[in-house]
């Protein structure tokens, strides 16, 4: 890969000159500036991006940092990011944190080691805590994006809300038993619940958060012998709703007729199954866009204290499954 050094040798300038020309600085002549633009295109100059950071100019390059990469939502995101990123002339780097808080604060220190110009970060803890005071050490800006996160900017979406719109849905549909798949603390869970109490059903809701296929096998048997109605489940994610799914089959439960099914972010795969999943859809590209524009108002204005806190609707995809 050519250097400055050696664009500076080819065309007969100074390398400080060269410097200038392939960094915008309109203090060139425009003789000079197209002989050296000619030479790092026919040599295909590459900014090196590091060096840039380290002299306190823009990289750039943007941070991003999923919780689940195998997750098809967090592909989704990621490639939702990419495209607004790449709009507006910023490339990505994916990081994935597997959930993992200790993960999480590690891969935030690496990420600003790159002297990335800002991150989005998909919090691990539900609430984003932790996450605004670890960020702050950081000296770049980070926008939490499909959760909130207290003092930090966040674009997400409503999750309690669409809780409460499946809970309404199922039990507008005649279900009488319902069960979350997922952790009590999970926001969906909360507004699924607290809706289903509205009803006069909240004896009749639980939840289960499971370690392996074969618990989820175990806890839904011995649920589904319960009286009390037909049985709905509401899964935490569309992964947790597949699994369910395959559960149901082994057992031998009809699904709607004897239990329905609903899952979280409407991936692709849910809708090419029989039945096709019913799942909340959360509007990724527009989510994305929005963190995005705030991350690159957020590299601007470092120091303005005005906290976006934006929360976008979901909606519920209705198929065969509920």
């Amino acid at each position: 890969m050519i250097t400055m050094t050696e664009i500076a040798r080819l065309t007969g300038v100074s390398q400080p000159t060269v410097s200038r020309v392939l960094n915008g600085n309109p203090n060139v002549g425009q003789e000079i500036r197209e002989r050296v633009l000619a030479c790092a295109k026919e040599h295909n100059y590459q900014c090196n991006a590091l060096a840039k950071g380290l002299q306190g100019s823009k990289t750039m390059l943007l941070g991003v940092l999923v919780t689940d990469i195998s997750n098809g939502f967090f592909a989704d995101l990621a490639k939702a990011i990419e495209a607004a990123a790449r709009k507006a002339g910023y490339t990505i780097i994916l990081f994935n944190s597997d959930c993992d808080l200790e993960k999480e604060r590690s891969y935030l220190d690496v990420v600003s080691r790159y002297r990335v110009d800002g991150v989005l970060v998909v919090p691990v803890k539900e609430n984003g805590e932790e996450l605004p005071d670890f960020a702050a050490s950081l000296d770049i800006p980070v926008v939490a994006i499909t959760k909130p996160a207290a003092a930090l900017d966040a674009v997400y979406v409503d999750h309690r809300s669409a809780g409460a719109l499946v809970a309404e849905h199922l039990a507008e549909r005649g279900y009488r038993r319902f069960l979350f798949i997922g952790e009590e603390y999970d926001r969906k869970y909360l507004g699924f619940r607290e809706k289903l109490a509205e009803r006069g059903l909240a004896e009749r809701t639980g939840s289960v958060a499971y370690e392996s296929d074969r618990q989820l096998i175990h806890f839904l048997e011995t649920w589904l012998r319960r009286p009390g109605g037909r049985t709905a489940v509401f899964a935490g994610n569309d992964i947790f709703a597949l699994r369910t799914l395959s559960a149901l089959r082994m057992l031998e439960v009809s699904v709607p007729r004897q239990a329905g099914v609903i899952g979280f972010d409407d991936t692709s795969t849910g809708r090419y199954l029989r039945p096709a999943l019913s799942s909340v859809s959360q509007p990724i590209a527009a989510m994305a866009g929005e963190a995005v524009s705030r991350l690159l108002w957020r590299i601007d204005h470092p120091r303005a204290e005005e906290i976006l806190d934006l929360a976008l609707p979901a909606e519920l995809v209705v198929r065969e499954s509920a």
